[in-house]
């Protein structure tokens, strides 16, 4: 974080010298884009990240665990419905996870839960109506497929998840902290980590919009199967914060719906960032089995889904 501060200020100091070279049409038309982006995510995203801290910081994983029925297979359900009432950041979802699993809830249940805590709470949803204004069914849309998603994954691997390797879970919260510093903490991480992703995100799309050639962005998009794997692999490898991945999907408009739909469905579910933290929390060989199942399943259900909503 120091080193973009210092970055910042020399460039302010330097301003006029590179005001001569960075003249043109092109930049100024990806500096409007970006900025766009970013002005109207920014909201969103610090209103995410305060409701997630005092939820964070009021309730616990203990709630949740007392929500969940001892059946592993409805528990997994609600544990789904159970990310609608406790939003929070994608990578807060691990240690909250690996929590449950210390205090005796099953693997699946739990996983179910980080998937879908990031991607149906209220804050997520509020910010894709504002980023698609008028198109309530993609409101509904990213609710049905992100839902079905973590419900989905949950079952399988009540399934097939016995036989893999699981790492002792363990907690990553500091518990001899008082309230307010659990507050701050967390809205200081959850903030720094994901404006980073968000500035990065936006930094891409609007290269995407200014500078790659329209016809290859329309060649690309014009291919259904080629322009649905693009924007699974775009939302894996920039790790967008959910609470502003909406914004960015939104400026990507020669893609079709059911190409965004499949954007904001991966991202929150996994994305290159969550994958790395799984495989530290949970062990490797975990990751290796856990990581392609959900990037199977969420391309899968938003297609799914995008083709009968959208």
């Amino acid at each position: 974080m120091w080193v973009v501060f210092g970055v910042v200020i020399v460039l302010l100091a330097c301003q006029r010298l590179l005001v001569s070279h960075v003249d043109h049409a092109a930049l100024s038309t990806w500096g409007t884009i970006f900025v766009a982006i970013v002005v109207q995510s920014t909201p969103f995203l610090v209103g995410g990240v305060l409701l997630a801290s005092v939820i964070a910081t009021v309730l616990s994983e203990r709630v949740v665990r007392r929500m969940i029925p001892s059946n592993p297979a409805l528990a997994v359900p609600v544990a789904g419905l159970a990310g609608i009432a406790l939003p929070g950041c994608e990578c807060a979802s691990v240690p909250v996870a690996s929590s449950l699993m210390s205090r005796g809830v099953a693997p699946a249940v739990a996983l179910t839960f980080l998937l879908a805590a990031p991607a149906v709470n209220p804050v997520v949803l509020v910010s894709t109506a504002v980023a698609f204004p008028g198109r309530p069914e993609v409101v509904l849309a990213r609710f049905v497929a992100s839902l079905l998603t973590s419900v989905l994954v949950g079952w399988l691997w009540l399934r097939l998840g016995g036989r893999v390797p699981l790492l002792n879970p363990r907690a990553a919260h500091a518990h001899g902290a008082g309230a307010t510093q659990r507050f701050l903490d967390n809205v200081r991480h959850d903030f720094v980590h994901a404006a980073g992703f968000l500035v990065l995100g936006a930094m891409l799309a609007a290269a995407v919009n200014t500078f790659v050639p329209r016809h290859v962005v329309d060649g690309v998009a014009g291919h259904v199967l080629l322009a649905i794997v693009t924007m699974a692999a775009f939302a894996f490898v920039v790790a967008l914060c959910s609470e502003a991945d909406a914004f960015v999907a939104a400026s990507l408009t020669a893609f079709s719906d059911t190409a965004t739909l499949v954007f904001m469905v991966v991202g929150p579910a996994m994305d290159i960032k969550l994958a790395s933290m799984e495989a530290g929390q949970f062990g490797r060989a975990f990751a290796l089995r856990f990581v392609p199942l959900v990037l199977t399943v969420a391309v899968g259900s938003g297609c799914a889904i995008g083709w009968w909503l959208l």
